[in-house]
């Protein structure tokens, strides 16, 4: 289904000191899990109210309940270990060799939870409107988890692992339908990979062929999704070239993988990034078959500078050259924290940003 959803959002959001404070006193044992839940209640209860007031089409949790996207995808399962891994972060005058919280899998993966039931239920009870509950994609956790001399202890391949991650992201999915939850969305920043060379290079440094992984990660999230279409409920994907502290991975427009991604994934909306000149231009939207959603990106997350009005106006026009506009809506560029330390910009940047998103869509449709 195309639904009607035109000032979108990504998912996460900053997250309240206290709900920082909150989850620290927990990692270090000195508040118990209940204490903590009750602290995310009342700080998700907020947020809900504060969308309700910008007028937000969609509402979220704000990921506030996560240490970041994947955690409720590793959390669920035995199998996956909480590590620190360095990784290449690029930001508006440097390039940094981060050490972040990261997961690998040094098991064989044993569901002992739904991923997202605690999150979805307290939605369901007290969203103001429609919502969405996120979920990270298989195959990008799998090739982000995959480490040679662990990993291939328990899969011999890549694909053997991403065949079970799917098989658990599916199950959630049907959960979640079953539930009657309006909104579903696959988190798949990996897909940015294949379009940047130098990441393209470093797979084949690895000795992965990025053209087999590309086909491998697509039909994980097409597995994932498989059979979940029903009325009334929306499934979408969301791209980005990296969200970390207001630093990107990747650049490379979306040339590369435009035709095979837009036409092969059973999806009704596909998230993109926008927000610059590292996302390319707009001529890949041609590949968008008819009835299938673009949720353009355009408003940053990355800092709090809030864009031109005119600027987006424009953005969308230009876009619309190559789509039809009714087949468009508005969102900021990925979510405003990713990992819950969250981007450069204050609380008052976040909404402004969002009511910017919630105005033009207004302007443009209505």
């Amino acid at each position: 289904m195309t639904s009607s959803y035109k000032a979108d959002q990504v998912g996460s959001l900053l997250r309240s000191p206290d709900v920082l404070e909150a989850r620290t006193a927990r990692i270090e044992g000195r508040i118990e899990a209940e204490q903590l839940r009750e602290v995310e209640d009342k700080a998700i209860l907020d947020v809900l109210e504060t969308q309700r007031q910008i007028g937000i089409d969609v509402f979220t949790d704000g990921e506030f309940r996560r240490s970041d996207f994947r955690s409720d995808l590793a959390e669920a399962v035995e199998g996956m270990a909480s590590v620190q891994h360095p990784l290449r972060w690029f930001g508006p005058q440097s390039e940094t060799m981060e050490i972040a919280d990261s997961w690998m899998v040094n098991g064989k993966l044993l569901q002992k939870r739904r991923m997202t039931a605690h999150e979805s239920s307290f939605l369901k009870e007290h969203a103001h409107g429609p919502y969405k509950v996120t979920i990270p994609s298989a195959g990008f956790m799998a090739y982000r988890t995959y480490k040679q001399g662990v990993t291939d202890q328990f899969y011999s391949t890549v694909a053997a692992l991403i065949d079970d991650m799917a098989a658990i992201v599916k199950n959630e999915v049907h959960a979640l339908v079953a539930e009657g939850v309006p909104y579903i969305q696959i988190d798949a920043p990996g897909y940015t990979t294949f379009m940047d060379q130098r990441q393209r290079q470093e797979l084949q440094d690895r000795g992965v062929d990025p053209d087999m992984a590309f086909d491998e990660v697509l039909a994980s999230d097409n597995a994932s999704f498989a059979g979940a279409r029903q009325e009334g409920v929306t499934l979408a994907l969301h791209l980005c070239r990296g969200n970390y502290r207001s630093h990107w991975m990747g650049t490379g427009g979306y040339d590369a993988i435009a035709e095979r991604l837009f036409n092969s994934l059973d999806v009704d909306r596909f998230l993109l990034e926008y927000d610059s000149d590292r996302a390319g231009g707009f001529e890949p939207l041609r590949f968008v078959p008819k009835g299938k959603l673009v949720v353009l990106g355009l408003v940053t997350t990355k800092h709090g500078g809030l864009e031109s009005q005119d600027d987006l106006l424009r953005k969308i026009d230009e876009a619309s050259k190559y789509m039809p506009l009714e087949d468009m809506a508005l969102s900021p560029q990925c979510g405003f924290a990713t990992d819950a330390r969250g981007n450069a910009l204050s609380w008052d940047e976040q909404r402004r940003k969002l009511e910017l998103v919630v105005d033009t869509a207004h302007k443009v449709w209505g």
